[in-house]
């Protein structure tokens, strides 16, 4: 057992929430040790063995660059070192790795009508076996933000909901019958929050969509998270209804989010921020997904006719499909304090017009800093999340 003395905070001479006492418990038998990557932080091989480039091959190597000159080229090379990457997860003792599929390696154009890549098959299929002879469980996530550039180019993609979401059904189908017989978890999408807002909303991330380059930040993240929740929805039904009884895995999505404290506890203004900011962040995708129904109502009395509709028969595919999404899969890094705003939301507001801050009305910080600017360490917080998600969800985690 240990036991944490005060944190102190020389620099601002502020004193930081006491951590609480840390013990020692032994984990379940089936816990499951993991570590996780995406294809393009770690694959490189970018134009090798027929795979096509996607929007992330695009987006860094723009003129002047929006990537301060990085890109993923050959980034780990882990195309060309998969035996020995292999091996160095075996030497860790890990029980799981996820990893995504790199969509345009196996069909470079994307489309539905477009020609599979078999050599892309086949590399999959060798870090599959080769994780299995190393008792390490493979978990797929299909999408992790890097769709293929022909659909960005042939119809705006994910802008798109009904192509979309056949060309994802179709490619998932794809990973379901050639990977599925060894592969027992699949995730569809990686933080589609952070797909829909920082890739359509700021612009941060591929494709680059923002106000500033000319496009309309009060609607396109709203399409692009409404079409990324049918193609969720449509993939899982093909599993649950093509080979779920076969091949027995799970399925889900994976969401990612802050956890939020009411910057002043008394108020009531606050204490209502807080759940709409978790509303606007988990909710936004959570609801419609794993309750199959409409997004949260903080979110459709705010954004009005920017939020899109479901159609009767969207609805229909929502609700059949939510008892199959078998574990709710969370990604956490901090948490904050949610201040409501006293000024009407501008259009291009996601927050559900609450202001984010580190430190509350009593000036505690939510938590000490890291070494990352942004990230605070929020135990408690974390804690808060699980709770939350839980009690809104009822997946295990």
């Amino acid at each position: 057992m240990f036991e944490s003395n005060e944190v102190r905070d020389t620099s601002t001479n502020s004193v930081l929430e006491n951590l609480d006492t840390v013990k020692e418990l032994p984990l379940p038998p089936d816990f499951l040790w993991g570590v996780a990557t995406a294809a393009y932080q770690v694959e490189g091989g970018a134009q090798q063995d027929g795979k096509g480039p996607s929007i992330w091959d695009e987006f860094s190597h723009r003129e002047p660059s929006v990537t301060s000159g990085e890109d993923g080229d050959i980034a780990c090379d882990h195309y060309n070192r998969l035996a020995e990457d292999i091996a160095l997860l075996s030497s860790y003792g890990v029980d799981v790795y996820r990893f995504s599929i790199c969509w345009s390696r196996l069909i470079p154009l994307g489309g539905r009508n477009d020609p599979i890549n078999e050599k892309g098959i086949a590399f999959y299929n060798t870090l599959i076996d080769g994780l299995l002879s190393h008792g390490i469980k493979p978990a797929v996530t299909l999408y992790h933000w890097d769709l293929p550039l022909e659909l960005h180019t042939r119809y705006g993609g994910m802008l798109n909901s009904a192509e979309f979401q056949a060309d994802f059904e179709h490619y998932a189908r794809l990973c379901f019958s050639r990977f599925g017989d060894r592969v027992k978890q699949w995730i569809t999408f990686n933080e589609p929050y952070i797909v829909a807002l920082f890739g359509y909303h700021s612009g941060i991330l591929a494709p680059g969509h923002s106000t500033k380059t000319g496009h309309d930040s009060t609607t396109e993240p709203w399409r692009v998270g409404h079409s990324l929740i049918l193609a969720h929805a449509a993939a899982v039904q093909t599993y649950s209804t093509d080979f779920l009884s076969s091949q027995k895995g799970d399925i889900s999505i994976v969401l990612n989010s802050d956890f939020y404290e009411p910057y002043d506890a008394a108020s009531e203004a606050d204490r209502e921020a807080a759940q709409r900011r978790l509303e606007f962040y988990v909710g936004w995708f959570g609801d419609p997904i794993y309750l199959g129904r409409d997004y949260p109502e903080s979110m459709r009395k705010q954004l009005g006719s920017r939020l899109p509709q479901f159609t009767e028969a969207e609805q229909e595919l929502l609700k059949m499909t939510a008892p199959h999404n078998t574990f709710y899969g969370m990604n956490h890094y901090t948490s904050q304090y949610a201040r409501a705003r006293t000024t009407p939301p501008s259009e291009e507001d996601h927050t559900g017009n609450v202001e984010e801050l580190t430190t509350n009305n009593k000036g505690v910080e939510i938590g000490p800093l890291s070494g990352v600017s942004w990230l605070r360490v929020t135990h408690k917080q974390f804690r808060k999340l699980l709770n939350w998600a839980w009690s809104r969800y009822q997946r295990p985690m």
